[in-house]
């Protein structure tokens, strides 16, 4: 039996990652496209890189969605069956900082994958996957927000988005491309990256646990986010590329948390007591009682959270909650990690990688 190849981008970042694995699972070659870079970048998929199983089953290429010689070279290559395009630049308070670099990787590289479908004679043959975003809602017009509601993006990350969404959608009309879009709300795991607030909520808490740090910054304590898991979400992804026609679906738990619920839940698994002091600016989060045999850095009335108003955006969106309903009856899917196991996973993940830092 011929097996299926399919070609990632981003694949060294979080949903790439986990992609590739949950595909070379299922019996595919992989391809995974990353960037020509000074340091390297690759620790989220190394494991797999070193397995001995998927030496001839996964394979790495130098491209750009900046440069479209490179993805056709790439793609006129491979022929792949399935292209997954997860390459972007994802935080949306960077993107308020880099609009002109945010807006060409995210919209016209998006394009470049599109085109070269188109220009390697594979419309026929190849099935694209984009990685949109529940940020493409923005100013909130439904209370849960579905595959119909309308987009008012709020930064130059979800702009940018939104012509992805729409050129997937225009080459999929035109040309009759299997070319489907994932609307993506919230989703986090340990491979989460480091300045995303989940992750830096779990990594703060780890360090200042082992005495490195002393306070945890954040932001808009209040923007309520429907979190799901990484891994139950690019199930979701494969699942969309498999449905008989090419077709939109929101991916979401339809479960809704604010950032304080996340830090609150946190320090519960932890077994650390705190109470929130004052509010807007000045709120803040102190220890009131812990074990001090497994804590030894930590100390009563410590202020352990703070509020910093460098980290509110000029464009708040504080307000998303999914409606996956087509996705369950479509694909039959739902998520199984909960926000509680997920928060587990980022905890222990990230205190063993700090313990073992500090034993080296």
């Amino acid at each position: 039996m011929k097996l299926k190849k399919a070609l990632i981008t981003g694949i060294t970042g979080q949903d790439g990652s986990y992609l590739a694995e949950f595909l070379l699972k299922k019996k595919y070659i992989v391809h995974g496209i990353k960037r020509k870079s000074s340091s390297f970048n690759t620790s989220r998929i190394d494991h797999i890189y070193e397995n001995k199983r998927y030496k001839n089953k996964f394979f790495l290429h130098y491209g750009d969605l900046l440069d479209p010689n490179s993805l056709t070279s790439v793609i006129k290559k491979i022929k792949p069956d399935e292209i997954y395009n997860f390459a972007a630049q994802s935080h949306v308070g960077v993107s308020f900082k880099l609009p002109n670099y945010t807006s060409q990787v995210n919209s016209i590289g998006t394009l470049n994958i599109l085109q070269s479908i188109y220009d390697c004679g594979l419309v026929s043959k190849t099935k694209f996957y984009q990685a949109s975003t529940s940020e493409l809602y923005g100013e909130i017009q439904e209370k849960k927000q579905s595959e119909n509601t309308k987009f008012y993006p709020k930064s130059p990350y979800a702009t940018s988005k939104l012509f992805a969404y729409w050129i997937t959608k225009n080459f999929r009309e035109s040309y009759k491309m299997f070319a489907s879009n994932g609307i993506l709300f919230n989703h986090e795991s340990p491979r989460r990256g480091e300045t995303f607030v989940t992750r830096k909520i779990t990594l703060g808490l780890s360090r200042i646990i082992f005495g490195l740090e002393n306070c945890l910054y954040l932001g808009n304590l209040y923007s309520l986010r429907d979190w799901g898991h990484a891994k139950d979400y690019v199930e979701m992804c494969w699942k969309v590329l498999q449905h008989k026609k090419p077709d939109d679906f929101v991916i979401a738990t339809e479960k809704q948390y604010s950032v304080k619920f996340f830090v609150d839940q946190c320090f519960k698994y932890l077994r650390i007591k705190i109470k929130w002091f004052g509010k807007n600016l000045n709120e803040t989060a102190k220890i009131i009682d812990f074990d001090k045999n497994q804590y030894p850095f930590l100390k009563k009335n410590m202020t352990v959270v703070k509020i910093s108003k460098k980290y509110f955006r000029p464009n708040e969106v504080n307000n998303l909650i999914g409606n996956a309903s087509k996705a369950k009856k479509l694909l039959k899917w739902k998520p199984k990690i909960d926000i509680r196991h997920l928060i587990k996973e980022m905890m222990d993940n990230d205190l063993e990688n700090i313990r073992k830092s500090k034993i080296k």
